[in-house]
């Protein structure tokens, strides 16, 4: 849903080209290749999936069911299915540029920059969120920090700092990535280096024939009680989408 790169965006997904195993070198990996090698693996050459997302609050939760598309690092759609009062709403991703339609209106609103940081749907999932899966490579110098072990696999805990100038929300990201390119976990920084809120993913399972965290949640630092969850329940890897999938036209026709 920032559905981040989902995150929904932190949340929605999938096999690019695949680079040389950046552990090949020497044994020494390479950090920015590791990065690349895991979003490349998350989302792949293009994708379907339906998840379920869930808010939760102290005093109240809200679950909404979502069916999105997505091509390469770039591109994704995404729809609001049910609930009936929410069913139509839509959210189209082209590079760094969103736009949002709501059928009540029948209307599309172009995402200015200053609404990229805003929380989608009420989630602790921003717009940026959604929109920045390629924003982790191109933007940011990475370095791992640590080699740690986990399930019988080395996970590899990667810092990435912002590149001079780069148009990004988060001071600094920390990465943990498994030998295998799974993904695990994701902590979001502010420019004071505090933490922000954390992406953790859980329930490796077979999903549209490769391993994959079929649970994704992310919650805000210091706060147990407040996160918002993604629940693959559908997700399949596709060799291709059509581009005409990813356009404004597709984006009012769908939601209709």
């Amino acid at each position: 849903m920032r559905l981040k790169n989902l995150g929904l965006v932190v949340f929605l997904v999938l096999l690019l080209p695949v680079v040389p195993d950046a552990r090949a070198a020497g044994g020494t990996p390479d950090a920015a290749a590791l990065v690349k090698e895991a979003i490349d693996y998350y989302r792949g050459a293009a994708s379907t999936a339906k998840v379920v997302m869930t808010i939760h609050r102290p005093d109240w939760e809200r679950t909404m069911t979502i069916e999105a598309w997505t091509k390469g690092t770039r591109d994704s759609l995404f729809f609001i299915v049910a609930p009936a009062k929410d069913k139509g709403n839509g959210t189209l991703k082209k590079g760094r540029e969103m736009w949002t339609y709501n059928p009540k209106v029948n209307r599309v609103i172009k995402l200015p920059p200053s609404m990229m940081s805003q929380a989608w749907m009420g989630s602790d999932f921003s717009n940026n969120d959604l929109a920045k899966s390629d924003s982790i490579i191109d933007d940011y110098q990475h370095t791992v920090e640590t080699v740690t072990e986990s399930d019988g696999h080395k996970v590899y805990v990667i810092r990435s700092v912002p590149k001079p100038a780069a148009p990004v929300v988060w001071g600094m990201q920390r990465l943990y990535l498994r030998d295998d390119r799974i993904l695990l976990r994701e902590d979001f920084f502010d420019e004071d280096r505090q933490l922000v809120k954390t992406m953790t993913g859980s329930d490796i399972r077979m999903l549209g024939g490769k391993l994959f965290p079929r649970i994704w949640r992310m919650q805000k630092a210091e706060v147990t009680d407040e996160y918002t969850q993604l629940e693959y329940r559908e997700l399949k890897f596709l060799p291709d989408l059509p581009d005409r999938l990813f356009t404004i036209t597709s984006l009012k026709n769908r939601g209709r």
